[in-house]
């Protein structure tokens, strides 16, 4: 039940930052590497008075920096490539596609030690082919796949690698580190490119938004980072419930979706539900 209640936290903190993201890109017109830097220096900021609180563990070897490292590279790569890919389809098909990661998830938790369980395996697939429902009532037609799938391949390789190298290299350095160390090395390295003073010249209102609704994300973050440490199946599972809960809010505002969308949308949250209930048994 607790780890329930830490995927609702996240559902509902990365549901803000997804609407505020929106935004960003949509409305206020950052670029790329402008938001990725916002995103990165203010989480940062906001996670720095958390630390004491947090664990701090760096063990004085190679793997602390390297976990760093790696935790950056999978998030510079989500961003960048992310960005390639929703050329080519929607948002809604590249959350079809993150299905994937559900059984990459899971067959490593199976590998870690957990008990494997043909009836989770089977909600797996339930959530997978709601995922593909909700995608195919977005379609766009014509979709060149030659010209995204290696793109898509490396999206869809970082958003598993972070849950992994958070619980693969956990015994050297916290997840708490790891994640500080990376969004510090981010802004680092998109600091040039960004500009921040053109960043608030171009639009101060738009930045103050992005920045100070990464504060949730903060929560977000920390929390998802506790989901990996019980299982990588159910930190995959937590992008399938904030699409639901977008769709829901855009059911709120009255948005018109398609009968593909509702159902698809209905199959993902019993998916989801059964893999939970059956976990508790």
């Amino acid at each position: 039940m607790t780890v329930i209640i830490m995927m609702l936290t996240v559902v509902a903190c990365y549901t803000i930052c997804s609407l505020s993201d929106k935004y960003a890109v949509s409305s206020a017109g950052f670029n790329g590497n402008e938001f990725t830097f916002l995103m990165a220096a203010s989480t940062a900021l906001f996670m720095l008075p958390c630390l004491p609180f947090l664990d701090c563990t760096v063990t004085l070897c190679w793997q602390s920096p390297a976990a760093v490292a790696l935790i950056a590279a999978s998030k510079m790569l989500e961003f960048q490539m992310g960005a390639l890919v929703l050329k080519e389809l929607s948002a809604f098909e590249l959350k079809a596609w993150l299905g994937i990661t559900l059984f990459m998830s899971y067959i490593t938790d199976i590998y870690c030690g957990e008990k494997a369980s043909l009836l989770r395996f089977v909600f797996i697939i339930v959530t997978a082919a709601g995922l593909v429902f909700i995608a195919d009532s977005g379609r766009k037609e014509n979709i060149n796949y030659r010209s995204i799938v290696v793109p898509l391949a490396v999206y869809l390789l970082a958003k598993f690698g972070y849950g992994f190298i958070i619980k693969s290299f956990s015994g050297y350095i916290s997840s708490s580190m790891q994640l500080f160390g990376a969004l510090t090395v981010m802004s680092l390295i998109l600091l040039p490119k960004a500009a921040p003073k053109e960043i608030f010249r171009k639009n101060p209102k738009g930045a103050w938004v992005v920045i100070f609704t990464k504060i949730p994300n903060v929560a977000g973050l920390l929390l998802e980072n506790a989901v990996i440490a019980v299982s990588l199946a159910n930190y995959s599972f937590i992008q399938p419930m904030i699409l639901i809960s977008l769709f829901v809010i855009g059911l709120i505002k009255r948005e018109k979706y398609t009968k593909l969308s509702l159902v698809g949308s209905v199959i993902c949250i019993g998916g989801i539900i059964g893999f939970q209930l059956t976990g508790m048994l």
